[in-house]
């Protein structure tokens, strides 16, 4: 019994799965409970209410029915632009979020909380596409995953079969004028019978456009995944060498059965596509490659320039013989995770989180049209502890490392998407408050209350009402601390960021201080004076400058005051004694 409780209590505080929006964040964690954080409009937490939240929240799928909520469990999630998507271990799918477009199910407006999608509850309902393709197959349906982006959400069967719902191209209904294409928009869940007698294994989707990986035989086998795109093509983001748009699937030739190379993970910003694939020649190194394709305006696709691309091509900048496990594509920026802990971003402006020495002003500003090692904000190692995950929103990046038990971040921290508490940028990897602080205020409060057994048996009351007021004190006491915090981080950033000219990081904390808590200010000064380049020490000088002319100012001024005040003094003074 307590064998099963601790790893319950493990598996609460491990992260299986993120999906980031355009400022939102989902985490599922090993008991299927869902957590979310950031911005709040349209109801995309899941939270009953349209607030901000810069910490985890548990996102309730039964309100207050706690039995209903306890048994239900979470296998699978997914984030749009502004709505989200769950998937229940018995195959039910929950929406929430922006619904203009149909893209949480249903006709309804906006939900501030999770809502069952309607259309899969009739999966086999008599006159209905499912029921003929479950007739045919001589199973019932069940969904196994899902997948959002966009206005858009799409999810596959336990039979391979795709389905799409929201404002999506789909092969048949979608219409093509000018080379740019007329999007379909459906509240109920749509099958896409493109791909049938094949398996869908993985999809990805953009603002206009989908990519899928099929199997080449009916099932799939390992290593025959053929890889297919269709939608909106005005900038090439189906990789299919031009810039037509397309009404049905076509094969990507880059991908397909003859190529040296067999995709495994697709990822789809706005308007760029990003792949990671394996060599099929044997080797005793396990070797992947990222390959790009779409908009580059801001450099998304990592190939050192800004230049849109009609068909895929490898980034060079990432290192050979290494095993790419994770990537994920924002609105205009692409970061990859290798098995050995080193994260690589490339795309919109550094300032958002993608290059650790970011600033809005000088040579470093701009955007990294190549690769750049993103090294992790910690005191003692500079590659992430075992990572699992990234996951890119609009702005900012979230990744899943210490095999699920910590949670980074870093761009765009405003509404709190960072999940740190903050609501300021971060230009460097922060970690986010995970496991949520209530449940280790839960556990702390139960543990202390665990001696008094014999008093809570006999007063039972009395005592929940007393955990109650120690936990609502402990989260106020709290409260003010993060303020407090928040206001002194703030303070020191401005004050760093006015002297060096970018914000304070983590690292350049002294490492006097960090080992044993006592400064010695004259030393460290000295320390980042003789460790300091030309430029520092020129704004360093600039900055003195600047401070010792306004000073003397202020003293000049102070003493012209004084003056004209004893002048004052004095012709009062004769004026009474005449």
């Amino acid at each position: 019994m307590m064998e099963q409780a601790a790893t319950s209590g493990n598996l609460s505080r491990k992260v299986v799965s993120i999906a980031a929006g355009e400022a939102h964040t989902l985490a599922l964690n090993g008991d299927g409970k869902l957590y979310s954080w950031g911005r709040g409009t349209f109801g995309r937490l899941g939270t009953g209410s349209e607030a901000d939240q810069p910490f985890p929240v548990l996102v309730k799928f039964f309100g207050s029915d706690a039995d209903r909520e306890e048994r239900l469990r979470i296998v699978g999630i997914a984030a749009g632009a502004y709505h989200s998507l769950a998937l229940a271990d018995d195959g039910s799918v929950w929406g929430w979020g922006y619904n203009i477009y149909g893209q949480i199910g249903g006709t309804g407006e906006n939900s501030l909380v999770p809502c069952l999608l309607e259309g899969f509850l009739g999966l086999g309902s008599p006159g209905s596409a499912a029921k003929d393709y479950e007739i045919q197959n001589g199973k019932p349906l069940k969904i196994s995953s899902v997948k959002a982006g966009g206005m858009m959400s799409l999810a596959i069967d336990d039979q391979g079969s795709l389905w799409m719902w929201g404002n999506f191209p789909h092969p048949s209904q979608s219409q093509s004028v000018e080379g740019q294409i007329a999007l379909v928009s459906s509240a109920a869940p749509v099958p896409i019978w493109n791909f049938h007698g094949h398996t869908v294994v993985k999809v990805a989707c953009g603002n206009e456009h989908v990519v899928a990986l099929v199997s080449a035989g009916e099932t799939y086998e390992g290593n025959d995944l053929i890889c297919y795109s269709w939608g909106g093509n005005n900038h090439g983001q189906l990789g299919l060498g031009d810039k037509e748009s397309r009404l049905s699937p076509e094969v990507l030739e880059a991908l397909n059965l003859e190529s040296p190379w067999a995709a495994y993970e697709i990822s789809c910003g706005a308007y760029h596509t990003a792949l990671l694939a394996l060599s099929k020649e044997s080797s005793d190194v396990l070797e992947s490659v990222c390959f790009t394709f779409g908009l580059g305006d801001n450099g998304q696709l990592g190939h050192g320039t800004t230049q849109s691309l009609q068909s895929p091509e490898l980034v060079q900048g990432l290192p050979q013989n290494t095993f790419l496990t994770s990537v994920d594509c924002g609105l205009f920026h692409t970061s990859v995770v290798s098995s050995a802990g080193d994260v690589w971003s490339w795309g919109m402006e550094k300032g958002l989180g993608l290059c650790p020495d970011a600033q809005f002003t000088g040579t470093d500003s701009g955007d990294a049209s190549s690769p750049l090692l993103i090294p992790c904000n910690g005191m003692y190692n500079p590659r992430f502890q075992e990572p699992l995950q990234v996951a890119c929103g609009a702005a900012h990046t979230v990744l899943v490392a210490d095999s699920g038990y910590k949670i980074w971040s870093w761009g765009r921290g405003r509404s709190g998407v960072l999940g740190n508490g903050k609501m300021v940028d971060c230009y460097a990897p922060t970690i986010a408050l995970w496991p949520p602080l209530v449940e280790d205020f839960k556990k702390q409060d139960f543990d202390n209350a665990r001696p008094n057994e014999h008093y809570r048996e006999k007063n039972p009351e009395q005592n929940v009402e007393m955990e109650e007021k120690r936990l609502s004190a402990t989260m106020e006491e709290m409260a003010v601390l993060r303020s407090k915090l928040f206001l002194m981080e703030r303070y020191t950033s401005i004050l760093h960021g006015s002297i060096f000219g970018k914000p304070f990081q983590e690292q350049e904390i002294p490492p006097s201080i960090q080992s044993s808590g006592v400064f010695d200010i004259a030393k460290e000064w000295n320390n980042m004076l003789e460790s300091s380049d030309y430029d520092k020490l020129h704004r360093l000088e600039m900055f003195y400058n600047d401070m010792l002319a306004s000073v003397k100012d202020k003293l000049l001024k102070r003493r012209i005051q004084d003056i004209v005040k004893e002048c004052l003094k004095s012709t009062a003074a004769a004026r009474s004694t005449g």
